[in-house]
């Protein structure tokens, strides 16, 4: 069943009229309070009369209609208008400003408001984008009326940013994010102003474990542009929810006075691990290589290693492959998850493995683990010193982040905006 509707642009600035028709005034915005699910209902109108600004409330509304709305009553309580915590104006907060779509995970503008009759009171339920939009803001009120809505974004699929509202102490809510990839909210804030990107950050700050995510997602110069913002604590939190890899890179861009306060505070694991990883260039394989692997005693069996892989809580990328090392700790070999589940459960990883088909020395540079990895057709490969002990290893992905021009990167997050 389809319902009544209307633009915001129609509805702005019309008339504002009494029961009988006498005109009162004009209306200058309609207020909603935004909530985590749903369509916000209109909770009244800022209305200009004898050039006052005026708070009209909805119970005195009885007609919403494109020129003309009409109270119930003859009388308006001419107490100057005052915005209340929590509340937020259609055309002063939201139109013409950026939203993000939430479905498409890219930002769009509100080039007009779309209002819908639902359960017998107008509220918003969508964004209508684009230079017609634009165009009917444009026109006189009598002309505005006639142009008719047209398919639109629903409200439900975008989250409004609110950190510009005054006195309404709002947060962007966190649940419609909380559905994109981490890759996805990196692309948002990288495509938006700085207060934007730091209102999506602020948001995800609910969930540390996709905060952690969505930093390591992020180019260098947001990285460091959102750390910088924070205080040591909040800084290290991020950092020690980071893998190590991300983490030393990270760390490796901020100014040489803030590393060692950061590093103290980290869990020593941690602080191991990114000191290591420090002391190699970044565009080597030392310097490029996680040090998290799952690696397993030859002399484990195929059983004990699926175990040990479901126990794990290791990014799924640096687990594909299974490490194995000999009585000395060196890598003897590797076996691919896939194979052991293809293998008799009671079997030595010793009969099961099979030599390395690529390893790499931390010096290596990354046009060569580019080449031998592509050749190869590999997802992970081992990086080990001179005596055949592992240090970590390089995954694909890793790799194509490390190669990707940063001019590509812009541009992609650039072409995510509307």
């Amino acid at each position: 069943m389809e319902i009544p509707l209307l633009n915001l642009s129609s509805v702005l600035h019309s008339r504002l009229v009494d029961r009988a028709g006498e005109k009162l005034g004009r209306v200058d915005d309609l207020i909603v309070r935004l909530a985590d699910a749903g369509y916000p209902p209109i909770t009244g109108l800022k209305a200009l009369i004898g050039g006052r600004e005026v708070f009209v409330p909805a119970e005195l509304v009885g007609e919403l209609a494109p020129g003309t709305v009409r109270l119930r009553g003859e009388k308006v309580d001419l107490g100057r208008f005052e915005r209340r915590p929590g509340e937020v104006l259609l055309r002063q907060d939201l139109l013409g400003r950026r939203l993000i779509n939430v479905v498409g995970a890219r930002l769009i503008r509100a080039d007009d408001l779309v209002l819908g009759l639902v359960d017998d009171w107008w509220r918003v339920v969508g964004v209508d984008m684009g230079i017609r939009s634009m165009g009917r803001r444009l026109l006189p009120a009598p002309l505005r009326a006639r142009v008719a809505v047209r398919p639109f974004l629903d409200w439900e699929s975008v989250e409004p940013f609110v950190g510009h509202v005054p006195t309404a102490r709002l947060r962007m809510a966190f649940g419609r994010l909380a559905k994109l990839h981490p890759a996805q909210l990196a692309d948002l804030v990288e495509a938006a102003s700085h207060e934007e990107g730091g209102e999506i950050i602020e948001a995800v700050r609910a969930d540390r474990e996709l905060e952690a995510d969505v930093f390591e997602e992020l180019d260098p110069e947001h990285q460091v542009e959102f750390l910088r913002e924070r205080g040591d604590d909040e800084a290290a939190r991020v950092l020690a929810s980071m893998e190590a890899d991300d983490a030393a890179d990270l760390l490796g861009e901020l100014e040489q006075e803030r590393r060692e306060p950061l590093l103290k505070l980290l869990p020593w694991r941690q602080q191991r691990k990114i000191l290591t990883l420090l002391g190699y260039n970044p565009a080597t394989a030392g310097g490029l290589m996680s040090p998290d692997f799952v690696a397993l005693s030859e002399s484990k069996t195929v059983e004990e290693a699926l175990a040990a892989l479901r126990r794990t809580d290791l990014p799924e990328e640096t687990i594909t492959t299974v490490l194995v090392l000999d009585s000395d700790q060196h890598l003897s070999g590797v076996v691919s998850v896939v194979m052991l589940l293809k293998q008799e459960p009671s079997l030595s990883l010793s009969a099961v493995r099979t030599e390395p088909p690529l390893t790499f020395e931390p010096d290596d540079e990354l046009v060569e683990i580019a080449m031998k990895m592509a050749d190869y057709d590999l997802t992970i490969a081992p990086v080990i010193d001179e005596q055949g002990a592992v240090l970590g290893i390089v995954t694909v992905d890793d790799l194509l982040e490390m190669m990707i021009p940063d001019d590509w990167r812009r541009r992609a997050s650039a072409l995510s905006s509307e």
